[in-house]
């Protein structure tokens, strides 16, 4: 048991790449120099990507705000993306999976996270209009990708809400989910792009805690 313990401990280390989200919201943004001074607005997903994005943000110099997007997880593994449903309503879907879930909880599984997304609008935004993001360059950002469907439907209502150029920048993803984004976005930058992808995102932080709306709304107080 210890053995096996200690093998497990030396397996997770070993695909750890940042230290905390901060350090990896730095390291992103200088890959997103060319950026700065340009007409962008910085979107993070949250909860886990507002501390990336916020650092991202502040080093372009940009206007930053949230997409909400949440996924709706498959009945036998919440943590495993079947759907995504963003501030609109719109619902995105790996086809594949749906059809081997019962459709009446799938139903019922969407309306409960959009009453989620419209929590976190009113809970986050105060009152306040969205940034108006017609005409610009938007980054959507968040602490990793997984299946990228969070990533798809934010991509997708931010192209509805008029966008000139979408950039995706995460600081980890799957190769595979990365090069599909590059067919639907202008731009993909993904630190370090993995062929055998550890199915947590968390794996790949030292330190990732549960991000509080608390702190999703003192970071959004930022202004550049």
């Amino acid at each position: 048991m210890a053995n096996t313990t200690m093998n497990l401990k030396i397996a997770h280390q070993s695909k750890t790449i940042f230290k905390n989200r901060e350090e990896a919201g730095k390291k992103l943004a200088q890959a997103l120099h060319e950026y700065k001074n340009h007409d962008v607005v910085v979107c993070a997903l949250p909860r886990g990507g507002v501390e990336v994005g916020l650092e991202v943000a502040k080093a372009l110099k940009a206007p930053f705000d949230v997409v909400i997007t949440r996924k709706i997880g498959h009945p036998y593994n919440s943590e495993y993306a079947i759907c995504a449903v963003d501030e609109s309503g719109a619902r995105l879907c790996n086809e594949s999976e749906i059809n081997s879930v019962d459709k009446v909880w799938l139903e019922e599984e969407t309306k409960r996270q959009e009453k989620e997304v419209l929590r976190r609008i009113k809970n986050y935004r105060r009152g306040k209009a969205p940034t108006d993001l017609k005409g610009k360059i938007v980054v959507l950002v968040d602490d990793g990708i997984a299946t990228g469907l969070t990533m798809r439907s934010a991509i997708q209502y931010v192209r509805r809400q008029g966008a000139k150029e979408i950039i995706v920048a995460v600081p980890v993803s799957p190769k595979n989910i990365a090069t599909l984004l590059r067919s639907e976005t202008d731009n993909v930058i993904a630190l370090h792009e993995m062929t055998d992808y550890f199915s947590s995102v968390g794996a790949y932080y030292k330190n990732f805690p549960q991000v509080r709306d608390e702190e999703v709304i003192r970071d959004l107080h930022y202004r550049y």
